[in-house]
């Protein structure tokens, strides 16, 4: 067996499905960057003398998956914060979008990649426009990212063209480079219809017909509000059943918030395997409601967390979505177990990997790339130590660790974050030239 790197640490959280907690644990990373062992350190395999031995005196974790996100979006944090979202968009967001050059995407798109590996964050689920300079910037900084540049079709960004235009586009990137590129695998290439209710159903015919012919996932706005989608529910019952009826389910789907379903909705989406990005925190600052987590994740409809962008949110740490998951599942049902720390810690990795159609993320198990978070335990969270029960350590990662104790992250065995500053940018330039692009946006 070929190990590069073995990462030793007292507790190792591999977010199998039961969520177990593996002791005085080891966690080796082939030459390719994909998992070879993760387990006890009594069973681990011989190590090889060239290979590379961290001590990790913490707790060592699957990088988190941002299931949805509009991270380019850190250019225009706290814009409009007090609007709900549709005169959000139209009257804040989409003017100041239509100001954007790439420069200025490729700039907030490396800062938010800075702030999400410093949360912890090794995937994001991007719907973003010019998916050239949003893929361009998760490879220098370093992380993982599934890009669906957006299709929409709205006067206030008629710079962008037509949506058969952007579909074209998307189209040719992937037949010249493939749905996955660069080192890692770190790029995957995806649909991004922004929503029923912005586009035409033949677009959304046509995105879903372009994406099952090339293997792609569609990632697209599903009931977010109210509000959004009455004309479409008037005519075909709701978005879900307008995407089946347009055979956008037949192939890999994800959909971003999903707040407004009915029984028959959440059946449907169970039936036909389309992951959930449930986004407790934006839908909450922007009076949106919040998704029916317990009775997703009861059809058996794979849920992942998301951010939403970080002008909707305004961070991009999922670690409060992980807590604020939990709440808003507790607060609804009434029920104080009805969702345990373990599943939605499951939610953040393992969940978001299933959500987004993926088996290669999201866990450490061998053969899956070495997405791994280091916990520094040097904290007040874990002031009481780790020789405690499972259900304790669980606890204590879920609601009282955070962001604040993420040190380290390897992405496909990449060291991308060294005591909390990133490895391939500097923390600084990024944050000049986002201030830079962001004054640029202000006008």
């Amino acid at each position: 067996m070929s190990i590069a790197l073995r990462l030793h640490a007292p507790l190792v959280l591999p977010c199998d499905p039961g969520c177990s907690v593996i002791r005085d644990a080891v966690v080796d990373i082939d030459e390719t960057g994909r998992i070879a062992y993760c387990g006890p350190r009594s069973a681990a395999p011989e190590r090889p003398n060239d290979a590379d031995v961290r001590e990790c005196g913490g707790i060592l974790l699957p990088g988190l998956i941002n299931s949805h996100a509009h991270s380019p979006m850190t250019l225009l944090r706290g814009m409009g914060g007090d609007l709900p979202l549709l005169r959000w968009l139209r009257e804040v967001i989409w003017p100041a979008e239509a100001r954007l050059r790439s420069s200025d995407i490729r700039a907030g798109m490396e800062l938010g990649c800075v702030e999400m590996l410093r949360n912890g964050v090794t995937t994001s689920a991007e719907m973003y426009f010019d998916g050239e300079a949003v893929a361009g910037a998760a490879l220098a900084v370093g992380s993982r990212v599934v890009c669906a540049p957006a299709v929409i079709a709205t006067p206030e960004l008629d710079k962008l063209g037509g949506w058969q235009g952007m579909v074209n586009g998307i189209d040719r990137w992937i037949d010249a480079d493939g749905l996955r590129f660069g080192p890692g695998d770190r790029v995957e290439l995806a649909y991004g219809p922004h929503s029923a209710y912005m586009l035409p159903p033949e677009a959304l015919q046509a995105i879903g017909e372009s994406a099952q012919q090339r293997g792609a996932l569609v990632h697209t706005h599903v009931a977010e509000t109210l509000a959004e989608d009455i004309e479409q529910r008037k005519q075909f019952g709701s978005v879900p059943e307008l995407l089946e009826k347009l055979g956008v389910l037949d192939g890999r789907v994800l959909a971003a918030h999903a707040v407004h379903l009915s029984n028959e909705d959440i059946e449907l989406f169970a039936r036909r395997g389309v992951g959930v990005a449930h986004c407790p925190g934006s839908n909450a600052k922007l009076a949106s409601g919040t998704a029916r987590l317990v009775d997703l994740l009861a059809a058996g409809v794979p849920v992942g967390l998301g951010t939403d962008g970080p002008s909707s949110n305004d961070d991009l740490d999922l670690w409060e979505e992980v807590q604020l998951a939990g709440l808003f599942a507790r607060t609804l049902s009434g029920d104080a177990n009805a969702l345990s720390a373990g599943a939605a810690l499951l939610a953040a990795t393992r969940g978001g990997a299933e959500a987004l159609h993926r088996d290669d993320i999201g866990s450490l198990e061998a053969g899956r790339w070495a997405d791994i978070v280091h916990l520094d335990v040097d904290n007040p969270a874990f002031a009481t130590g780790l020789d405690v029960p499972d259900e304790q350590i669980l606890a204590n990662v879920v609601w009282a660790a955070g962001s604040r104790c993420v040190r380290d992250v390897w992405v496909a065995g990449d060291r991308v974050l060294r005591d909390r500053e990133p490895t391939q940018v500097d923390r600084r330039a990024v944050q000049a030239a986002a201030r830079t692009a962001a004054q640029h946006v202000r006008g």
